[in-house]
């Protein structure tokens, strides 16, 4: 109940921003929630993901989805924070092609998220990250390393696509 999901239509229409398919590559699906967004970058292609929430139950739900879709054995599922979890996988020399960031829109830290990724060496150049946030908030559209090639806004969400480029 404390979970606000993708919808299917954010869903769909991030999907057809970023590219239907990929060839490879980790995603990280940050503030997981259930899981739907990795899942769905694994169930087109990528080859691994790690999966990130602090709430038990989303662990939970993100777990028995990654089991029903037959993919639990190419994914990680970690109960932590946000910014914590960065810094774990970090240490790990974990990389990534493709992430997406998804906080309680309460926070409104996606940008600064984005630069610990960056601080961190956790992205490979010319990742994707995905940013959905409550759309009476703007991030920047240049930051840092990051430049923002679309927006889009369905109702009370917005969805804007970063390409990370060092």
């Amino acid at each position: 109940m404390g979970t606000r999901p993708t919808t299917d239509k954010v869903k769909e229409a991030v999907f057809s921003m970023i590219g239907p398919y990929f060839d490879g590559g980790a995603v990280l699906d940050l503030f997981a929630g259930t899981g739907g967004l990795g899942i769905e970058a694994l169930s087109r292609g990528m080859d691994k993901a790690v999966f990130v929430d602090l709430d038990y139950k989303s662990i939970e739900v993100v777990r028995a989805n990654l089991k029903t879709a037959g993919l639990a054995e190419r994914a990680e599922v970690y109960k932590n924070d946000a910014a914590r979890a960065l810094k774990v996988l970090s240490k790990r020399e974990a990389t990534f092609e493709l992430v997406f960031l998804d906080p309680p829109y309460r926070l409104k830290n996606g940008d600064k998220l984005m630069e610990a990724m960056d601080e961190l060496k956790l992205l490979e150049d010319r990742a994707t990250v995905v940013l959905e946030y409550e759309s009476s908030y703007v991030y920047p559209s240049c930051f840092g390393n990051f430049t923002e090639l679309r927006k889009a806004e369905y109702g009370e969400t917005s969805v804007s696509i970063y390409r990370y480029e060092p």
